[in-house]
C-alpha cells in the first residue's frame, strides 16, 4: 500500500491542543493568581455547571460524582495556550494535590526569556514557593535548558523553563518543540 492511501496516524482532523485544565481549591484565588502574577487574560467564567435535573449528567460527561457542581474559568496564556480552571464542590472529592510522581501528577511549564529574572519576580509574590535554585542541564538531548519548579499559593506545581533553540536533540530529528519568538502580551 502506498503512503498516499494509508490512513493518517492519530485522531482524524486533530490540529492542536486546545487547552489544558486543572482543578483548583478556590477559583477566584486561582484566577487572580494567573491574571495578576502570571499575566494571563480571563476570557470567560461559568459560575455553575451541574445537572439541574439531579441526574447523572456530571458522571456521564465529566466522570465526577453525579451531585458535583463546578465553576469554570477559561484563561489565555500568551499566543498559544488556553488554560481552563475548575473549582468543584463534590461529595466524594479528594482535597489533596498529586505529587509530580503520582498518577495524574502534573505541572505547567512557562517559557521565559530569563529564568533567574523570573525567579526574582516570583520570590516577591505572596505564597509562591521556589523549589530550589534554577539549574542548567549540561549534557544530553536538552543541554542548555535552564529550569526551576515553583508552587502557587495553593500548592500547584509550575515550572519556569528556557530551552534555547538548537538543543542537541534537534540534530537527531526534524521534529521541533514550540519556541516562542517573543514575550506574550495579553493586554
Amino acid at each position: 500500500m502506498s503512503s498516499d492511501t494509508r490512513d493518517p496516524i492519530g485522531i482524524p482532523g486533530a490540529r492542536a491542543v486546545h487547552h489544558v485544565a486543572y482543578t483548583v481549591p478556590d477559583l477566584a484565588q486561582a484566577v487572580r493568581f494567573f491574571v495578576d502574577v502570571i499575566g494571563a487574560e480571563l476570557v470567560y467564567q461559568l459560575d455553575r455547571v451541574d445537572d439541574p435535573d439531579g441526574g447523572d449528567w456530571m458522571t456521564r460527561k465529566l466522570g465526577v460524582h453525579p451531585e458535583a457542581v463546578a465553576r469554570i474559568a477559561m484563561l489565555r496564556l500568551g499566543p498559544v495556550t488556553n488554560l481552563e480552571l475548575f473549582e468543584y464542590d463534590s461529595p466524594d472529592q479528594r482535597q489533596t494535590l498529586p505529587r509530580n510522581s503520582d498518577w495524574g501528577g502534573h505541572h505547567l511549564a512557562i517559557h521565559v526569556d530569563d529564568v533567574d529574572r523570573a525567579v526574582a519576580y516570583l520570590q516577591e509574590q505572596p505564597g509562591v514557593r521556589i523549589l530550589g535554585k534554577p539549574e542548567t542541564i549540561e549534557d544530553g538531548p536538552i543541554a542548555g535548558d535552564r529550569w526551576v519548579y515553583f508552587t502557587t499559593p495553593w500548592g500547584m506545581h509550575l515550572e519556569l523553563i528556557n530551552l534555547p533553540a538548537g538543543a542537541p536533540f534537534e540534530q537527531d530529528t526534524d521534529a521541533r518543540l514550540y519556541q516562542p519568538d517573543q514575550p506574550w502580551t495579553n493586554r
